[in-house]
């Protein structure tokens, strides 16, 4: 599999994944693509550069109930 990723659409300390594929589609710069499992989903996932990982958005946890 395969991550779009988009450095123009910041998330958390790294970049959007914009789309999930089987195979490398043709993208113009600055979109670059990146290997990834088939876990992956586009916008529930983000790409990290510094260690050049792809990283689930975290959930907030439910409030406590009163």
């Amino acid at each position: 599999m395969k991550a779009l990723i988009s450095p123009n659409e910041p998330r958390y300390s790294g970049y959007r994944v914009a789309w999930v594929n089987e195979t490398e589609v043709e993208q113009q710069p600055p979109l670059f693509w990146v290997d990834c499992d088939n876990t992956v989903r586009a916008d529930i996932f983000w790409y990290d550069p510094s260690d050049q990982t792809i990283k689930p958005i975290p959930v907030p946890p439910e409030p406590e109930p009163v």
